[in-house]
């Protein structure tokens, strides 16, 4: 299949006519390593394992302090 029939624009395109098939290979090894694919998308985490949770809220002060501490915010 061409890419005229795929629809999609060559991902590698030699310039040089005189390019031996080794050089070829070794240029797309190097881009082949080099992993051109985007970073994965990070998956959303839950509320419940949220770090924010994992820190201590400070108790209110004053009057009935130790009663509001118990409250959810």
């Amino acid at each position: 299949m061409s890419t005229e029939e795929s629809g999609s624009a060559p991902v590698l395109r030699v310039v040089n006519a005189d390019a031996t098939p080794e050089e070829i290979a070794a240029i797309v090894a190097v881009f082949s390593a080099l992993g051109g694919a985007a970073p994965a998308a990070k998956k959303p985490v839950p509320a419940w394992a949220a770090n924010a949770r994992k820190m201590r809220a400070s108790h209110p002060h004053g009057r009935s302090g130790w009663r509001a501490s118990g409250l959810p915010r």
